[in-house]
């Protein structure tokens, strides 16, 4: 088994593979993380690691007596997640490639990064300033008919995309071009749709890319009759999360 060791970012959101991720980045233990990618060589990724948190928070209370009145805050590298940080994370997670770190004057950090390859969680290091990670990489199968499955995906979006923008009231853009490979297909509907964080892990945990899309079909059918009758849902972007703080 091959593994590889990489900071760690635990959200309180699932990365996929191709999706963007804007992240302001202002607690200490992340700035850390940050200020040392920055001194990797500019040849080389600076890359790190992203699991959904199961139970704790991406944010350590950061003033005494919040949010219980009668103890301070945690601090260090595992605050908010418990004794044993591995039992607060989702087990598979993404690793991201920060494409631009830019430092405020503040000393916070703008991040923009973006998912490359699925991974599994092995065990967490909290010895440092931020949590490190050993990681299994995960290879992406196709499955049987994924291929098939991944036109119908497409099809279904498209009507999923529709109803969603009637009950947004407005029109969404039908000049983006979505793409034909099943896996990144996979991917982008999970991303894309308005779905909930547990259901969000099990299509990331996904045995391959022909089990994604089965039940990303079964998903977009349900999701688009709910829209049909309870029309007020949000709306969401195709590649891009919403801007996470830390």
């Amino acid at each position: 088994m091959t593994t590889v060791r990489l900071p760690l970012f635990p959200l309180n959101s699932v990365l996929f593979p191709g999706l963007v991720l804007p992240l302001n980045v202002f607690e200490e233990r992340y700035r850390a993380m940050m200020r040392d990618l920055l001194k990797s060589p500019d040849e080389e990724q600076r890359q790190f690691a992203v699991v959904a948190i199961r139970d704790g928070s991406e944010v350590a209370p950061s003033a005494p007596g919040l949010p219980d009145q009668t103890t301070r805050p945690e601090q260090g590298p595992a605050a908010g997640f418990g004794d044993d940080p591995m039992r607060a994370f989702h087990e598979v997670g993404c690793v991201a490639d920060a494409a631009t770190i830019r430092e405020r004057e503040d000393g916070g950090f703008e991040v923009l990064a973006t998912g490359t390859t699925r991974m599994r969680l092995r065990s967490v290091d909290a010895s440092g300033a931020y949590l490190t990670a050993e990681l299994e990489p995960l290879a992406e199968e196709p499955g049987d008919e994924a291929g098939a499955l991944a036109e119908g995906v497409l099809r279904a979006f498209r009507s999923y995309q529709k109803r969603l923008a009637g009950a947004r009231e407005r029109s969404l853009s039908t000049g983006t071009e979505l793409p034909d490979d099943p896996s990144v297909v996979s991917y982008l509907v999970a991303a894309a749709a308005v779905l909930d964080t547990p259901t969000k892990q099990r299509l990331l945990e996904a045995a391959d890319t022909a089990s994604r899309l089965r039940d990303e079909l079964t998903l977009l059918r349900s999701e688009t009759a709910i829209i049909r009758n309870l029309p007020s849902l949000p709306a969401t972007d195709l590649t891009r999360g919403t801007t996470s703080l830390n």
